[in-house]
């Protein structure tokens, strides 16, 4: 205690208002570094507060220098600008907001500065200080109001600071105005909720300030001021809110829902701000905006709190969009299970054709580059043809069907709801493995059929021995191919996001509608013709998002990975099974004493249970993110789920 006495000792007397900026901001900057101490507890943050406290007010000489201090301070540094503006981003575009807040953890900051955002920055850096400001108490804050009280007063009689925070009110309101009158907001609001309210704002907040500064002051009418004013703050907030509704149904903009997110925080504020003018006792209501605006520069300068601001409006974006697909996707009784099989089935067998295409492309030998887009552009042919038939290709359906089930969390409060939830991740399970089986169930014998026919027609196998055994060795479950089968799994989950986000797109900018009635369109295709095309667009959209994406991720993967030496690959289970049965038919019947024949067969299960889990692992933690499901919330999901497994495992694989 008296190592610390003698540290304020010190501090104290280097006070000296004359100063000039940046010596007064670095005693300020001092002066709450002495305040934190070890920052090991927030109590004994508060004690210190009370030693300065005590020390000021026992010399007189020393409180006149303070509050003369203070005077300089205001004058010279605009609070207003730190009340209303700070932590709020002023950009929407990500890269750019992320380039300044590593702008900012990098470039060291100055306290010669007037701006008040920058110095509160450097002051109060970090949530510590939110957490002992949030700790004084009453009569702490009474002491510190009294010895910062301003003797000096406005031409209206008014303390300075109540126009400070007025001024503050006012920038606020007329950023909230600005956005409601945006056209991106007032185009989307509903009929119902679009109303004057943003109109009379600015007129009845100076109605407020009207009252806030008359001379003698009438309470009641100010009473009535402050509450028609923050009426119609809500009002403004609920027409605003309104927009969500147009967003869920004709698609989601991350600048739309970052500017809402925005106005929502700005109306927040205003309330805050308002709380200390209004208040009899406004000592408390500052702290609790202290506190506030710590957390929200903390916050503001926080890149891991960007990237997540970011990716949860990025996961709404797509999520709302394959939640639709991914119903369909999704099997609950017998008939659609056996529908499922069949479906596959016609999937696996489109796949030995796609088989047979890949090794005639690299019978090409073409330059890797160049193998990799045309085994693309044929894999995405494929994978589109398939969708045109109405078939179905297991690996594609776990990163549709993830944001379907997680749209069911969002009422999973009761017993009941998760019970409903686990039934539906059984059936989606069993979708999985009908799927799964039926895929590889027939491109075995599809390709072998394949195989034997060009044989039969070119006089030679399909592969020379040569090839027919790197082709085994390649998917043998001894070597890489887990790893392989995992990254395919990253990039069907990318294919969805890519269809989630194009869909999304191809909704919000209303392109089914263009197609529809757009005259050059029009005239170009025919009315009727024009009609067909906008609802099969509509339909078909994402499918041919994801189909075309993973196609040529599929292609081209391994030779941008080669380019940098990483020698990675790519292990889809229907494409690996058909790869397999073409090098055993090459091979003839001794392939089945070969161990390299039963490496690979082995290594199909795990490529199949790794394509879908990987895929639908990170669908799923996206679909969460989206819907902001609670840790405990997930904690009953995974304990209800494991209880089933124990309990009926054999509904995770076939229909009751």
């Amino acid at each position: 205690m008296a190592a610390a006495s003698l540290d304020l000792q010190g501090l104290l007397a280097r006070l000296d208002p004359t100063a000039d900026v940046a010596q007064r901001h670095i005693w300020l900057i001092d002066v709450f570094d002495w305040l934190r101490g070890d920052r090991t507890s927030p109590q004994a943050a508060v004690g210190r507060v009370s030693l300065l406290l005590d020390a000021v007010e026992a010399r007189p000489e020393l409180r006149g220098r303070l509050r003369a201090w203070w005077r300089a301070f205001t004058q010279a540094v605009d609070l207003t600008t730190l009340l209303a503006d700070y932590g709020f981003a002023p950009r929407t575009a990500f890269v750019s907001e992320l380039t300044e807040r590593l702008r900012r953890k990098i470039l060291p900051g100055t306290p010669e500065t007037t701006d008040a955002s920058d110095l509160f920055r450097m002051v109060l850096p970090g949530a510590f200080d939110a957490g002992w400001i949030a700790l004084l108490d009453d009569a702490q804050l009474a002491r510190i109001g009294n010895l910062l009280a301003d003797a000096a007063l406005d031409d209206d009689g008014a303390p300075r600071w109540r126009h400070t925070v007025m001024d503050a009110v006012t920038y606020c309101s007329s950023q909230v105005v600005a956005a409601g009158f945006s056209p991106e907001l007032r185009l989307r609001m509903s009929a119902a909720s679009e109303s004057r309210a943003f109109h009379a704002l600015m007129s009845d907040l100076d109605a407020l300030r009207e009252q806030m500064f008359r001379a003698p002051r009438d309470e009641d009418a100010l009473q009535a001021a402050f509450l028609a004013f923050r009426d119609r703050l809500d009002a403004c907030r609920a027409s605003a809110s309104s927009v969500y509704t147009h967003l869920e149904d004709n698609g989601i903009s991350v600048g739309l829902v970052f500017r809402l997110r925005q106005l929502r925080e700005r109306v927040l504020r205003i309330r805050e701000l308002l709380d200390c003018l209004i208040s009899p006792a406004p000592a408390p209501s500052v702290a609790r905006l202290v506190g506030r605006l710590v957390l929200a520069g903390g916050e503001r300068n926080s890149i891991r709190a960007l990237i997540a601001s970011n990716s949860s409006m990025l996961a709404a974006k797509v999520t709302e969009r394959s939640a639709e697909t991914g119903e369909h996707y999704i099997t609950r009784d017998r008939a659609s299970y056996l529908q499922m099989v069949r479906k596959a089935a016609g999937g696996g067998a489109l796949t030995a054709l796609t088989v047979l295409l890949k090794f005639g492309i690299y019978s090409l030998a073409l330059s890797a580059f160049w193998s990799g887009l045309w085994s693309g552009l044929m894999y995405a042919a494929s994978f589109v043809a398939i969708q045109l038939l109405h078939l179905t290709l297991a690996t594609k359906q776990p990163a549709m069907t993830a944001p379907a089930m997680a749209a069911r969390l969002r009422d999973i409060k009761t017993d009941a709801a998760v019970a409903d939830f686990v039934d539906e991740v059984a059936n989606l399970v069993r979708s999985q493995v009908a799927a799964v089986l039926g895929n590889v169930g027939l491109v075995v014998p599809a390709m072998l059929a394949l195989a034997l026919l060009v044989q039969f027609a070119l006089g030679r196998p399909l592969l020379d021995a040569a090839h027919a055994a790197a082709t085994l060795q390649s998917l043998s479950l001894a070597g890489p191919t887990a790893l392989f089968a995992a990254l395919t799994g990253v990039l069907l989950f990318a294919a969805s996001i890519v269809a989630g986000w194009t869909e999304n797109a191809f909704v919000l900018h209303r392109l089914d509608s263009a197609m529809r009635y757009n005259p050059r369109i029009g005239a170009f295709l025919g009315a009727a013709r024009a009609r067909r095309w906008a609802t099969f667009m509509r339909t078909h959209i994402s499918g041919f998002a994801s189909n075309i994406s993973l196609g040529l991720m599929l292609g081209l993967l391994p030779a941008f990975a080669g380019f940098f030496g990483l020698g990675l690959d790519v292990r889809h289970v229907t494409l690996s099974a058909g790869q397999i049965a073409a090098a055993a038919a090459s091979t003839g019947m001794a392939v089945l004493q070969q161990p390299a024949l039963w490496w690979a067969v082995a290594a199909i299960p795990v490529i199949g249970a790794l394509n879908v889990s990987v895929s639908f692992y990170f669908a799923f933690r996206l679909a969460l993110r989206a819907h902001s499901v609670s840790l405990g919330d997930r904690a009953r999901i995974r304990s209800a789920i494991w209880a089933r497994w124990r309990s009926r495992p054999i509904s995770f694989f076939l229909p009751a």
